[in-house]
């Protein structure tokens, strides 16, 4: 038996049943070095812990349980700097200093001054080495590396005096790569990503991405290359280097 000819609406339904297909060589293309990660279907599930632990379970795949959660030494840095900030609030004198000191000591160089000003969900992979100064102002949701620093642009520029902000600001959803250094007054807009090494002097907007240059061949097979060849780290060929 022939069928009528299809109505407009029937037309609509099976065109939304047989969406169009994607042309990938459309899409912009990332900058070298530079993976996003394809987008959960499902959402993770919190656990029952507090922020600060949760945090830990979310970010990092290598921590299977609460026992090993309480062994990172970024959860006891962010525990004392909450203590010693309450305190810096009160004007309370050299004690938060004395806490952020000890902190420093038990978790192997995490240095953050009482002043600095951290929201939830604060994580810091590894933690060695991470130093936030005192006017350093920290979102919801920021993961900083080991060998990070939060810090002013140094002593032998113009003091803008002791009550001016001399630390960066870092906005919600921020992570910044191993030995990166953000110096000065400055803003990291939200959603950015700040790559291994990077040295950043200036503001950054929001959903930005910022990576420093691998290092460059100078010999190859024992000889001098006349022209320096850049490491396939990521630049040339399958990027491997990762933020």
């Amino acid at each position: 038996m022939s069928q009528g000819p299809r109505s407009l609406s029937e037309d609509t339904q099976i065109g939304q049943q047989q969406p169009y297909e994607t042309d990938l060589s459309q899409l912009p293309q990332l900058p070298p070095g530079i993976v996003i990660a394809a987008p959960s279907q499902t959402p993770r599930r919190r656990t029952a812990w507090p922020d600060d632990i949760d945090v830990i379970f979310e970010k990092d795949p290598a921590c299977r349980n609460i026992i090993e959660a309480l062994t990172y030494p970024g959860l006891w840095a962010i525990f004392y700097h909450r203590i010693a900030h309450a305190l810096h609030k009160v004007h309370i004198p050299i004690l938060p200093r004395l806490i952020s000191q000890f902190a420093r000591i038990i978790t192997g160089g995490i240095e953050i001054h009482p002043g600095a000003q951290i929201g939830k969900r604060f994580f810091i992979d590894h933690g060695a080495g991470v130093v936030i100064g005192e006017t350093a102002v920290i979102g919801d949701n920021v993961m900083l590396y080991h060998q990070v620093t939060l810090g002013a642009t140094g002593w032998w520029r113009p003091s803008p005096g002791r009550k001016q902000k001399r630390h960066p600001s870092i906005e919600d959803d921020v992570t910044i790569g191993v030995g990166a250094a953000v110096l000065g007054p400055i803003t990291i807009g939200r959603g950015s990503k700040i790559g291994a090494m990077a040295l950043v002097l200036e503001s950054v907007s929001p959903n930005s991405v910022v990576a420093a240059k691998p290092a460059e061949l100078l010999m190859k097979g024992g000889a001098p290359l006349e022209k320096h060849e850049e490491l396939t780290q990521g630049w040339n060929g399958e990027m491997d280097y990762q933020i």
